[in-house]
């Protein structure tokens, strides 16, 4: 009764159009009251829940990617991508792909890629006869590599919500699979492109490519110093996302000069706003997380899905389309939280690295940001590109199938997540 309560109460406050955090704090003093637990307990997890020093650095890799949005170098990112594959058939399409690996390789965010390369790419896609649907469809999936290349403020609360993990081995696990499944996205934007009859752009030539690498190289530097500042063991995480942002004020201001006052304003007001909701989501996550363990959620699902089955590969399946289907009705940080203790167990009694369950969790849920009925970056990529949300749908498909292909390789090939973990050992 009182699991039913907990979640019950819970599914109430998303479907009045309570914010998530609330919805899970209404249920976490639901079901404190319920049980006749002293609410200071409660109290005390919400404290403890956001007193970790790795969640630090979420602002500062928030703050960094807001700068890198407003000051210019998603621009140069572009150019850079256009240089050196816009020459192939429907090669916008595949410059959307590169262009998002580079800059969500840099920002850490899905929706601030989707937001900045759609409002240079799409208006370009169009006039060079591209379909809106497509530009968008191209656009909202290639931002799942924003979640999934490091560095991504979202492995951080995967780490936290793990116990622990290291933040330096996930960072350098999302590589292989984010370019993963990049690729895979590039080759369906190509041949779709292919089908419809997109055009072919010029290659622009070798001089062009280099000065575009050139110019674009201050911008990518952020991702080295805060990725290499972590991975080398000079700096912490929580360092290295400074680093970062100081890099970030510096390269915008004095290399590009495109930082004005009012945009490191905006940039700063939208940074202040998303680290409140994300530490608020921490913070109730963690007591609404002390009432699944109370409750034995974790040991009663991983005895329902041993229970349908005993082998390894129908369980992984089963955990990745239940993952899939909450990515679609769910926030991507309030699932890390709520899902990482409950299906951590199950994975690790298979012998999975938790390195590994983190990168898969966060291309799963990164899907979800893609999808309606609560997809952001889907929702936003229809304002930016003009292109209403059922006309999307219906041909994003190949797209979505293109990151379930790159999931099932990285869920049941080890070596795509582990082996650069591997050579940290």
């Amino acid at each position: 009764m009182g699991l039913a309560l907990l979640f019950g109460l819970f599914f109430v406050g998303l479907l009045t159009g309570m914010p998530v955090a609330f919805a899970l704090g209404l249920a976490t003093v639901g079901g404190f009251l319920y049980e006749g637990l002293p609410l200071f307990i409660g109290f005390q997890r919400v404290l403890s829940g956001i007193s970790v020093f790795s969640l630090l650095a979420i602002p500062f890799f928030i703050f960094a990617g807001e700068l890198m949005m407003q000051g210019g170098i998603a621009a140069r990112l572009v150019r850079l991508a256009s240089s050196a594959v816009g020459w192939m058939r429907g090669g916008l399409g595949v410059v959307n792909v590169a262009s998002s690996m580079l800059f969500g390789g840099i920002s850490g965010s899905a929706v601030a890629d989707t937001s900045a390369l759609g409002s240079i790419l799409m208006p370009v896609m169009k006039e060079k006869g591209y379909d809106g649907d497509y530009a968008v469809n191209v656009t909202v999936t290639s931002s799942v590599a924003g979640v999934v290349i490091p560095p991504s403020h979202n492995m951080i609360l995967f780490a936290v919500a793990a116990g622990g993990v290291s933040v330096s081995k996930l960072f350098i696990a999302g590589i292989v699979p984010g370019v993963l499944m990049c690729l895979c996205l590039g080759i369906v934007a190509y041949v779709i492109a292919v089908k419809r009859g997109y055009p072919a752009e010029t290659f622009p030539g070798f001089k062009s490519l280099a000065i575009s690498t050139v110019v674009a190289l201050p911008g990518l530097m952020t991702a080295v110093i805060i990725v290499g500042g972590v991975l080398s063991g000079v700096m912490t995480v929580t360092e290295s996302g400074a680093f970062g942002a100081i890099w970030a004020v510096l390269v915008t201001i004095f290399v590009y000069r495109e930082l004005t006052w009012d945009k490191f304003r905006a940039a700063v007001v939208t940074s202040v706003r998303t680290t409140a909701l994300v530490m608020l989501l921490v913070a109730t996550a963690s007591a609404f997380s002390y009432l699944l363990t109370l409750y034995r959620v974790p040991a009663l699902l991983a005895g329902a899905v041993t229970g349908i089955s005993d082998n390894p590969i129908v369980i992984l399946l089963l955990l990745n389309l239940v993952l899939l289907g909450l990515g679609m009705i769910m926030d991507m940080a309030a699932l890390i939280l709520i899902t990482t203790p409950i299906f951590l167990p199950v994975v690790v009694g298979l012998g999975m690295d938790p390195i590994q369950f983190g990168v898969i969790l966060m291309m799963n849920l990164g899907l979800g940001l893609c999808t309606p009925p609560v997809g952001a970056c889907l929702f936003v990529g229809c304002v930016v590109g003009r292109v209403r949300i059922d006309q999307a749908v219906k041909t994003i498909w190949p797209f979505y199938l293109a990151i379930f292909v790159a999931l099932m390789l990285v869920t049941y090939v080890p070596a795509f997540s582990m082996y650069l973990p591997g050579l940290m050992e």
